[in-house]
């Protein structure tokens, strides 16, 4: 059985998807699993484990000059590479119009089918070009957590029970390979959503006083201006990374000893490393896209952010259970 996963972005969105890839192949070990993903989240994609092939897209850039020569170039690339091989299902987990464009373009197997959602979940884009695209749509629950939404469209569209929790397919380095870093996730695509740097600070040196080394990611100018201030006012212990592929970045956490971090795709990421970790939330949404079911990853939130007493006792549990 060959199936195509068409969930395109952003990065949290496709950290979300990758357990209900983990499902389906432990229902269908023979399953190959291909992807279609924005080029720039494709190397998550291809380290999750079993997926057969992630198929980039630039979908992003290219609505910026669709008649441009280059653009039209990249498209006829794009669209030999979806049709290497004909699927017996094609699931648009995005319910988006883009994504209900490439499910379209899909070749489809002798009997094969496309499947989406049939109705929009809380706190969640969607459009209703995906349905009118499946040949099956399949009812989603109204308030339902983002891995979940995922793991139970592809349990319907191809007949499994789900069993336990979520299983993420990224692993995590051994322990004697882990350092005493603890990577402080500050960087968000959305300003309310930051947490106040003086509370960083003050976090910060609750860690170094704890033994921890003090990591510093960064996406942005902007964000690699604040991790050098931090990293300045926190002294030696505290190293600015340098801005690192989405692969090297995921691998360089995989060694920490935890991390804490606002929502954002890399706070996602550590907690499908299976990191400790605490996600930090200024609006009451972590119910749908926060930590699921493990004990060492919590959330905190708070109106209008939390204060650092209750991210750092939430550390201290997680560090505990972990």
């Amino acid at each position: 059985m060959k199936v195509l996963i068409v969930k395109l972005s952003s990065l949290g969105d496709v950290v979300h998807t990758l357990p209900a890839v983990q499902d389906l192949l432990a229902a269908h070990p023979q399953a190959q699993v291909d992807w279609v993903v924005e080029r720039g989240f494709a190397p998550l994609v291809t380290r999750s484990q079993g997926v057969h092939r992630a198929i980039p897209c630039e979908l992003r850039k290219w609505r910026k000059a669709p008649l441009s020569r280059d653009t039209r170039h990249a498209w006829r690339a794009f669209r030999q590479d979806l049709h290497r091989d004909a699927y017996d299902a094609v699931i648009d987990l995005q319910g988006l119009t883009k994504s209900a464009l490439v499910a379209h373009m899909a070749l489809l197997a002798p009997g094969g089918k496309r499947y989406a959602m049939a109705n929009r979940s809380e706190g969640s884009s969607y459009e209703a070009p995906t349905r009118w695209v499946a040949d099956v749509a399949i009812p989603v629950e109204p308030a339902s957590h983002a891995v979940q939404r995922g793991r139970a469209v592809c349990a319907a569209a191809l007949g499994y029970v789900l069993q336990g929790p979520p299983r993420f397919g990224l692993g995590r380095a051994d322990a004697a390979a882990r350092d005493d870093t603890v990577v402080l996730i500050h960087g968000t695509s959305r300003d309310d959503k930051c947490w106040p740097e003086a509370h960083w600070l003050d976090l910060g040196r609750r860690l170094i006083a704890q033994g921890h080394s003090i990591g510093l990611p960064h996406g942005s100018d902007e964000e690699r201006e604040r991790s050098e201030r931090m990293a300045a006012a926190l002294g030696p212990r505290a190293e600015v990374w340098p801005r690192l592929s989405l692969d090297a970045l995921t691998d360089r956490m995989a060694r920490c000893a935890g991390a804490i971090g606002v929502d954002s795709g890399l706070s996602h990421i550590a907690v499908a490393l299976d990191l400790p970790h605490v996600q930090i939330y200024n609006f009451d949404t972590a119910w749908r896209t926060g930590p699921l079911g493990a004990a060492r990853q919590v959330s905190v939130y708070a109106s209008p952010t939390p204060d650092v007493g209750p991210v750092w006792q939430a550390w201290q549990a997680v560090t505990i259970r972990g």
